[in-house]
């Protein structure tokens, strides 16, 4: 403990007062010397979280208009926009799924639906896991599907023994934690990482097409179905049961937990229609082009459909649910604040602040100068570039937060893309997908460490398992950016794209 605070707080702004007093970077030029040193501090303290992620977020506000690095007015205006509204809308319509228990209910027609043989049941508990959490907090659903799942386990134990479901268990337990992860990375909204790229990529190159709901899911969903696959034979193959200590659970388990719940109520069903529209209304803003066939968007009804985004929908639908009148008695709405004020506000400081700091980094000269350091990476053949960032970001990901590791490398990264002349998607989508893909330890993701907390797994099983689906999953995200990528976002490998031009 005593290092990671001498580190913190003596030798990273020692060398960084150290930076701005003696070096100097790019002559002519002191804001690029001050960017470099308030983003070591930001990196330095972020990954060691010597202080809480969101007061680390706030060093821009205080840091960037005393060095001189950017108006106080411009670096507040960084830490609120359309990015945070959409995470919000989003985040309140799964709180509403929460405070009516809709998302347990969906999770149990899952598994009613998968079935009671061994592979069935991890299937269920995957397919449940990660459907949830492509649209709310992997934190929560995690969280949700625990109950139902040691409830589970603790039948199978009484049916067939602890010791012979022992192992089996252990790949149930992993299933949960892995399909949270893997969920989240098929939305926009499953996980802040992608919603920080959407926001750094506009920052950086703001004349780009617009990355979409719709867009991203035609790129990210089949990759996130690639890589669950891969993840159940890998736990089935690991941790399946011995065929002759297997008793099929009972049939009515399930649906016994679904009964419990009660018959569906009004605000279950309106709460769950919402959600279907929030959903549609996402996908289908833009027009969908798929070559033989295109699906125009709604947008294009209004006169000023660019005045919309995603986050526009989100909020509207989000409000609907404080205006629609509950039937249960003790509530009023559908939603009410008490419940939307658990929207974690840490979170979107979080997000502020690497917003912040890709702004200063940008607007300072110091993501170029990084670039101008590695135009080397230029020489190397894409595909080695692509692999070497996904493997760098799944296992640094390991150690730090997930949306603060997005939110220090993609700034960089867009730099050197425009110093190598390559398109920036190519390094910015992989690094993006490949921040959630931390499998090995427990402090990595909040659902590692809760089925952690469990005390059914060890560490070592979780680092061997996780271990082999990092790099599973450095190979599919590297594979399909390479092939999907260029095709969803017509990238052209031998071509700068004209919107990556700096004006």
């Amino acid at each position: 403990m005593k290092i990671k605070y001498i580190i913190s707080f003596i030798i990273t702004p020692a060398i960084s007062l150290f930076i701005i007093l003696f070096a100097d970077l790019q002559p002519g030029e002191v804001a690029v010397t001050r960017t470099l040193a308030v983003a070591l501090i930001m990196a330095v303290w972020w990954i060691a979280e010597a202080v809480p992620l969101a007061v680390t977020s706030l060093l821009p506000v205080a840091l960037f208009p005393l060095l001189g690095i950017m108006d106080m007015k411009i670096v507040s205006a960084t830490y609120f926009n359309s990015v945070i509204f959409l995470f919000m809308g989003g985040f309140i319509i799964a709180l509403a799924m929460q405070k009516w228990n809709l998302h347990r209910r969906i999770a149990l027609h899952i598994l009613m639906i998968t079935g009671v043989s061994p592979g069935r049941i991890l299937l269920g508990f995957m397919l449940a896991t990660s459907f949830i959490s492509m649209w709310m907090s992997n934190t929560a659903t995690a969280m949700m599907m625990m109950p139902i799942l040691i409830s589970v386990i603790d039948k199978l134990e009484e049916a067939i023994g602890e010791q012979q479901v022992k192992v089996y268990s252990t790949g149930l337990l992993l299933g949960v934690a892995y399909g949270a992860s893997i969920g989240g990375i098929a939305t926009l909204v499953g996980t802040p990482p992608n919603l920080s790229f959407v926001r750094i990529f506009h920052i950086y190159f703001p004349s780009a097409p617009e990355i979409s709901f719709a867009s991203w899911m035609l790129f990210a969903f089949p990759i996130a179905i690639m890589i669950f696959i891969c993840t159940w034979f890998l736990l089935f193959y690991m941790y399946k049961p011995k065929k002759q200590d297997w008793v099929n659970i009972n049939k009515h388990t399930f649906r016994d937990q679904l009964e419990s719940l009660g018959p569906i109520r009004f605000e279950e069903k309106v709460v769950l229609v919402d959600f279907i529209l929030v959903a549609l209304l996402w996908i289908f803003r833009l027009d969908l082009d798929f070559g033989w066939v295109k699906i125009p968007g709604w947008s294009g009804v209004f006169p000023n459909s660019s005045f919309l985004d995603d986050g526009t929908a989100a909020v509207f639908m989000a409000v609907l649910l404080f205006i629609i009148p509950s039937k249960t008695s003790g509530t009023k709405r559908i939603m009410d604040w008490d419940t939307a004020s658990k929207i974690p506000w840490n979170i979107i400081l979080l997000f502020g602040g690497g917003f912040a700091l890709a702004s200063g980094i940008k607007d300072s000269g110091l993501s170029g100068w990084i670039g101008e350091q590695l135009i080397f990476v230029a020489d190397f053949n894409p595909i080695l570039v692509i692999l070497a960032i996904a493997l760098l970001i799944t296992f640094l990901t390991e150690l730090t937060s997930n949306t603060a590791t997005t939110e220090m490398i993609l700034p960089i990264l867009a730099g050197i893309a425009i110093s190598t002349k390559t398109n920036p998607l190519l390094f910015m989508l992989p690094a993006t997908l490949s921040a959630s893909m931390a499998f090995m330890l427990p402090v990595a993701t909040p659902p590692n460490a809760i089925v952690f907390g469990t005390g059914r797994i060890t560490v070592s099983q979780m680092a061997k398992t996780g271990f082999f689906l990092n790099l599973i999953c450095a190979a599919i995200i590297t594979v399909m950016t390479y092939l999907l990528g260029i095709y969803v976002f017509d990238i052209k490998l031998n071509e700068f794209p004209v919107w990556a031009i700096s004006k």
